[in-house]
């Protein structure tokens, strides 16, 4: 079972064209990493896969498991196993982390079960010790008055409880310092498994080096370009992106 997009194309609402044909495959149990220099639609691909309504698909398609992705609405493809952890993670004022977590989850049990409140705050409180979140987290609202880096470590939490089978991270890495970017590559590691996929989009080798990418691959002006494996990651941490002007 896989992500598979193909010719792929997209624009800002009533915009620019962003995305220019798409062709990406992910199996389950890969992790494939995204680069590009800035405005080279990176967000927009992420975006575009989760149902962003400031976007709108104009050629291709794409497959979750078989299953019309395009098609879904936002909450069928997090129902699917989709999951986004932003670039730029928004605040829920007045929901606490406990609450939105919790409800979330429930959202996704079948009609009649609840979700047993014990094992939830036991679980969730495991997960935040290994983040190195102070379990004072739960009582606050959602990403309300939290640092970058609080709000990525809260990013990741998320994900921890859901348990998606296909994890986009967006920039994860973005306002990270040391210690919490080992901290949350750690929790995305620990997530590795045969039967999920994670797409990184990043700008940066140093968060490459703690999750490493089975598949690299190289997206400029709305297409990818290149594909390779971890080598290309040397590359453009050594050369940049001048390899690029070829596609001029």
């Amino acid at each position: 079972m896989s992500l598979i997009i193909k010719d792929l194309s997209a624009r800002v609402k009533d915009g620019a064209q962003i995305l220019n044909g798409i062709n990406l495959e992910i199996p389950k149990g890969e992790v494939h990493a995204i680069m590009g220099p800035n405005g080279s639609g990176k967000s927009t691909l992420s975006k575009v896969l989760c149902g962003h309504p400031d976007y709108e698909v104009t050629g291709g398609s794409a497959e979750l498991d078989g299953q019309d992705l395009l098609a879904m609405s936002v909450d069928e493809r997090s129902r699917a196993g989709l999951f986004l952890a932003f670039q730029y993670p928004v605040e829920v004022p007045g929901v606490t982390n406990a609450n939105f977590m919790r409800a979330a989850l429930q959202a996704r049990m079948p009609k009649g079960e609840t979700v047993d409140a014990v094992d939830f705050y036991k679980t969730m409180r495991n997960k935040m010790a290994a983040l190195g979140m102070d379990t004072k987290f739960t009582a606050r609202a959602v990403n309300e008055g939290f640092s970058g880096g609080e709000k990525k470590r809260n990013d990741i939490l998320q994900m921890m409880m859901l348990e998606p089978s296909y994890a986009i991270l967006d920039e994860t890495d973005s306002g990270l310092d040391v210690d919490a970017l080992r901290i949350v590559s750690d929790g995305v590691n620990a997530m590795r498994a045969p039967f999920r996929s994670f797409l990184v989009i990043t700008h940066y080798k140093r968060l490459l080096d703690y999750i490493k990418p089975d598949v690299v691959h190289v997206l400029y002006k709305g297409r990818i370009v290149r594909t390779a494996g971890y080598e290309m990651v040397e590359h453009i941490e050594k050369n940049g992106f001048d390899f690029l002007k070829s596609e001029e």
